[in-house]
């Protein structure tokens, strides 16, 4: 028994997000209904070894010419010469736009792929099946695909959205603990945006989840999807709303891109929650948020087993956080914008951020 969530809005074809256990096996089936043409299955290493004979094996009997084309795991793949590499593999195989792009992976493969799916031939089309936590409840869903510069992380990139999403938990069960634990940031996340109770539900008897329960697990990526996909029909190419999904992302991004990518130091979903914890001290600091949420929601982090200050993953300097930031892809015309809280559940976009400010507070935080 799986459900079926759908995406909708006036900028895109319509697509369904399929969330459920055992949906590998059943690929070649969902595929076959869009496409009759070949596909091309990208993924990384590590996951084309643990799911990959099974997805070609579905695809396969569905009577698809398939091959399969893998990356290097982790966030150095999100670079322009694998986006080179990956595109010439596709020319090589001389695709057409009846043919097809599954990405099947985490994050990197879904961004990176997605984002080869949207430039070639000017756009072909691709559907996302996401082997990670992070990837089932955010990225896959609601079509950014982008790769990283030096500069900082997913400044390149388009808006594409997939054909379909394949949310399999039982694929959850390979990940390590740390990776599990990733995603589940970016679950609690979706609870302090703006739904209380869905938060409270995951810090309490959901918290199962960020251990492998699948019950849990299923309960909480249809929540997420449902509650993303709601702020995506309303806000495709983010102008507004859809801003609020990047809760903690402006300071967890920055500080990713001090520490170098370095996922053995800091991975996505850790940066993210170290950034909500942040965002919630910030806006309590300015007096919009009460301390009882910024406890309330520090506490659910940590309980998660997820960073909240930033001792615990690194140094950084508060002026280069804030350079980072300031070129984050959220600021406008060279101005800060942050995305803060008035209580759990009650996210805002704050714009014109005071730099100074901000700077203070970092250090405050334990920056240099």
């Amino acid at each position: 028994m799986s459900t079926i969530l759908s995406v909708s809005a006036a900028g895109f074809i319509p697509y369904e997000v399929e969330v459920g256990r055992g949906l590998l096996a059943g690929l070649g089936a969902q595929v076959a209904a869009l496409t009759k043409g070949r596909v091309v299955v990208i993924s990384d290493e590590t996951v084309a070894a643990l799911h990959g004979p099974v997805a070609l094996a579905s695809l396969e009997a569905a009577g698809l010419r398939t091959r399969i084309l893998t990356i290097p795991p982790g966030e150095a793949s999100k670079s322009f010469a694998e986006l080179e590499r990956v595109i010439d593999r596709l020319l090589a195989y001389e695709l057409d736009r009846k043919d097809l792009i599954v990405a099947l992976g985490g994050g990197v493969v879904g961004d990176l792929a997605g984002l080869a799916a949207a430039l070639y031939m000017r756009g072909i089309d691709f559907i996302q099946v996401p082997t990670t936590l992070l990837a089932q409840v955010d990225s896959s869903v609601g079509g950014k695909t982008a790769i990283d510069t030096p500069r900082g992380k997913n400044l390149v990139g388009a808006f594409h959205q997939p054909r379909r999403v394949i949310a399999d938990i039982d694929v959850l069960a390979t990940l390590p603990p740390r990776q599990l634990r990733s995603g589940w940031a970016e679950v609690l996340k979706h609870g302090l945006i703006c739904d209380a109770v869905f938060f409270d539900w995951l810090a309490g008897e959901g918290s199962v989840g960020s251990s492998g329960d699948p019950v849990a697990l299923e309960r909480a990526v249809i929540r997420s999807v449902e509650i993303k996909s709601a702020i995506v029909e309303e806000d495709e190419r983010e102008t507004g709303r859809r801003a609020l999904l990047n809760l903690g992302h402006t300071f967890g991004h920055a500080l990713e891109a001090e520490l170098g990518f370095d996922e053995t130091v800091l991975t996505h979903g850790e940066a993210v929650a170290l950034g909500c914890a942040m965002a919630f001290r910030y806006s309590a600091t300015h007096g919009l948020c009460p301390d009882v949420d910024v406890k309330r929601a520090i506490a659910g982090l940590a309980a998660a087993g997820l960073p909240t200050r930033l001792a615990e993953v690194g140094e950084a300097g508060a002026d280069a956080l804030v350079r980072r930031m300031a070129g984050d892809k959220k600021a406008e015309g060279g101005q800060l914008t942050l995305i803060l809280v008035h209580g759990v559940g009650r996210a805002f976009v704050e714009r014109a951020v005071d730099p100074v400010r901000l700077k203070e507070f970092l250090r405050t935080e334990g920056a240099r």
